[in-house]
């Protein structure tokens, strides 16, 4: 197949009438020729040739050119003995300056007459950076000297169009072929891997430092920060840097050929299909000759997973296996890791992590946290031709400061606005041509469906009455004010931002007799808070009589083979839920021990560094102790136990004062369980059967009175209406519906007559 490519070229005609044509792409030889069409030709049969001979040549990348001359003031000198004597008077020169942008979104400008070029973050201090270079290029020359840089008569932007047949995009050639590097790991120069992540704005520092480390040094060296830091976007600018320096040697010596130096790979990748003693190893020996060939850097995504896999403990690693080979330099290599994963990886492996260089990633701060945002969102601008309002890239910020304090910048941030983007050209349709703006409304509402978190806490230009919060929570559990006052309570603390953003939501011990509304709440907290997303159902329960007994603690974390537990993946893929403890006295206290540093930093790591977060989270524990103690009488009696003393006697004193609050739920008196049976009717009422036949029930104050009887027990509360209520309505009515088909838009009266229940129309 055929491929077209197009150069951006400027064309300047000089005052001897000659026309000189120079590539924007590269750092090419200019041509020269007695007419522009001439110079435009020697470009275009240079590049075919070029492209013939090197295949591994990427495309253009080099967009939206636009030629701007700005006015310099540069003073020549003559020098003499060492000194210098400057002229008196200072000269303007009038200077072409091309400028545009990669497809990143990194720009780029270049001032083919002198030769220069540079890149650069903000579009505002393109003048003083052309004013700066210039000044410097020129800093010795004579006023003789000057004259060579004096503006041409003529200038113009062109393109040269260079046609490719016969070959797939991108192609590029590999040899010699390195079978066991192309099995595990990718090249990092492939200009296909880096599209798929954004430019490290904000990080040239760090990208500098990497390049002379790799570059000059020829050191290891080790990526740390946390997760979404940048680690990977620095790794990759810098191999690109890197690799567009060593390319034209490459080319040299065996034209049209590339090969990629820098591979990427994991721990799992290499010991992947190896089901034999020794297998994985051989596979690394040969990985690390074919490295030694190319003068290769093995780049590893995470390196703890160097010290999981391969055996069954650190001693027979992969990790270990490559120490030697990294200590004698024969084996060279990048990765990246967070702070708790590097202290696991010292501990389980004593001297692999000393070999590497540590090149730390700071956190970002406010203005550059905005700034990377505001690149990236321009960059986004740029490629889908869509208009972003000033206010987008602030909203976006703000969310996740405000509810994701402890990711870290720019990794969800700038994930969420690419999903964003992805909403927004979604809605706009296939056709460019057509307008559309990304606004705040569109970031709220996909921050909603990412959280669940309802738009009342999302816009903070929403108020929120404490009345109608705690009506709701009134409404869906009846009969324990103290606890309605609790989840009020916490709501309106969240609502006003003055949770600890370095803890979980909340932490509460809701203690009582069973039956009486403890798990119901759980579910009420959860719908209010993170209901409103495309998930519905945030409440991951766990029955704590499962993990007693020793090893539960790790139970909990981790499955048998390593890898972590349900509960942990759950809340890594999604950190806004409610985590409900269910008879919490019954766990092990190696589990207490745990939950400490849960309860008190929102945070969670294993024995391998692996860290989970519990700030988004709001936790509750449930606990019967000192419901046994002394069963009630009747109805209404008073509980005869103070369960919050049972709770404090119970669990030791470092674990109870880390809880925001216990909660004591009071035993159902009978107004409250014939407001609970209308509640349960209520909810019969609105079921699918009944809704498609639009048929309405009314319920008589014999049945309600009857039900509330039968279905209440002093030991297990209200919990075995529920069944009552599938034995004595939910059944007959079933029957009724059976027997009169074809009942359609009319009221059902239900009533307790003879000893059942009866229906008539």
């Amino acid at each position: 197949m055929a491929i077209t490519f197009r150069f951006p070229v400027l064309l300047w005609q000089d005052h001897e009438g000659c026309y000189t044509a120079s590539l924007l792409e590269w750092d090419e030889p200019a041509a020269l020729a007695s007419t522009p069409a001439g110079a435009l030709t020697q470009l275009e049969e240079y590049l075919q040739w070029r492209y013939d001979q090197q295949a591994w040549l990427p495309e253009p990348d080099f967009l939206d050119p636009q030629l701007t001359v700005f006015k310099v003031a540069v003073r020549p000198e003559y020098q003499q003995d060492g000194r210098r004597f400057p002229c008196s008077e200072s000269f303007m020169l009038r200077v072409h300056c091309v400028h545009g942008h990669q497809e990143h979104g990194l720009l780029e400008a270049v001032l083919p007459t002198f030769p220069l070029r540079f890149y650069y973050y903000e579009a505002e201090t393109l003048r003083n950076l052309v004013t700066h270079y210039v000044q410097q290029a020129l800093e010795q020359v004579t006023p003789a000297g000057l004259a060579r840089y004096l503006a041409p008569r003529r200038v113009q932007l062109e393109q040269v169009v260079v046609t490719l047949t016969n070959r797939a995009p991108r192609e590029r050639k590999w040899v010699p072929a390195f079978p066991a590097l192309q099995a595990v790991a990718e090249p990092l120069g492939d200009p296909r891997l880096r599209r798929q992540f954004a430019h490290p704005w904000e990080r040239d520092q760090e990208v500098a430092d990497l390049v002379r480390r790799l570059g000059k040094e020829k050191s290891n060296v080790l990526l740390l920060g946390e997760s979404g830091a940048g680690k990977t976007t620095v790794l990759l600018e810098a191999v690109r840097q890197l690799e567009r320096v060593t390319a034209a040697s490459d080319s040299e010596r065996r034209p049209g050929v590339l090969a990629r130096r820098y591979w990427q790979t994991s721990g799992p990748r290499l010991i992947a299909g190896m089901r034999y003693l020794g297998q994985w190893e051989e596979r690394c020996e040969t990985l690390i000759e074919e490295l030694g060939r190319l003068g290769g850097v093995l780049c590893v995504e995470n390196l703890l997973d160097l010290v999981r896999e391969g055996g069954s403990d650190s001693s027979s690693s992969v990790a270990n296996f490559f120490l030697p080979y990294l200590q004698r330099g024969e084996l060279r290599m990048v990765g990246e890791a967070t702070a708790a994963e590097l202290d696991a990886c010292r501990r389980l492996l004593p001297g692999f992590a000393d070999v590497f260089q540590v090149l730390p990633l700071k956190p970002f701060t406010r203005q550059q946290a905005i700034s990377v945002l505001d690149h990236y969102a321009a960059a986004m601008k740029q490629n889908l031709q869509i208009e972003v309002g000033r206010e987008v890239v602030d909203l976006v910020y703000h969310l996740h400061h405000r509810f994701l304090p402890y990711e870290i910048f720019p990794g969800r941030a700038v994930a969420f606005l690419a999903q964003v983007f992805e909403r927004a050209r979604q809605q706009r349709g296939p056709d460019r041509r057509q307008s559309y703006e990304l606004s705040a409304p569109l970031v709220v509402a996909e921050f909603i469906r990412q959280t669940g978190l309802p738009e009342l806490f999302v816009r903070d230009e929403i108020l929120l009455k404490r009345p109608t919060v705690l009506q709701e929570f009134a409404s869906r559990i009846i009969g324990q004010p103290a606890a309605c006052e609790m989840a009020t309570n916490l709501v309106m603390t969240f609502k006003a931002g003055l949770n600890d953003p370095h803890r979980p939501v909340g932490v509460f011990l809701f203690c009582g007799p069973t039956g009486v509304g403890k798990t119901e709440m759980a579910r009420s907290i959860a719908h209010y808070f993170f209901g409103h997303g495309e998930q519905s159902e945030r409440l991951i329960r766990l029955d704590m009589s499962e993990y007693a007994g020793p090893g539960a603690a790790d139970r909990l974390l981790a499955r048998p083979d390593g890898h972590p537990s349900d509960l942990i993946q759950k809340l890594r893929q999604q950190p806004f839920v409610v985590l409900l403890l269910d008879e919490i006295e019954k766990a092990d206290p190696e589990v207490f021990d745990m939950l400490l540093g849960v309860f008190d930093e929102g945070r969670l790591t294993d024995r391998y560094g692996r860290l989970t977060t519990f700030r988004s989270a709001i936790i509750v524990m449930t606990s019967n102790l000192g419901a046994g103690k002394q069963e009630p009488v009747g109805f209404g009696s008073e509980p005869p136990v103070r369960y919050e003393g049972e709770a404090l006697a119970f669990f030791r004193p470092e674990f109870f004062n880390r809880i925001d609050a216990v909660v004591t739920f009071e035993p159902l008196s009978p107004e409250s369980i014939r407001a609970i049976t209308r509640k349960e009717l209520h909810e019969i009422g609105v079921r699918e059967g009944l809704q498609q036949a639009r048929l309405t029930l009314e319920w008589s104050d014999r049945l309600i009175e009857h039900l509330a009887r039968v279905g209440f027990d002093a030991r297990f509360g209200a919990r075995p209406l529920q069944r009552t209520l599938e034995r004595e309505v939910v059944t007959p009515l079933a029957r009724f519906l059976l027997d009169h088909a074809g009942l359609e838009g009319i009221t059902l009266q239900a009533d307790w007559q003879n000893g059942r229940v009866v229906f008539a129309v």
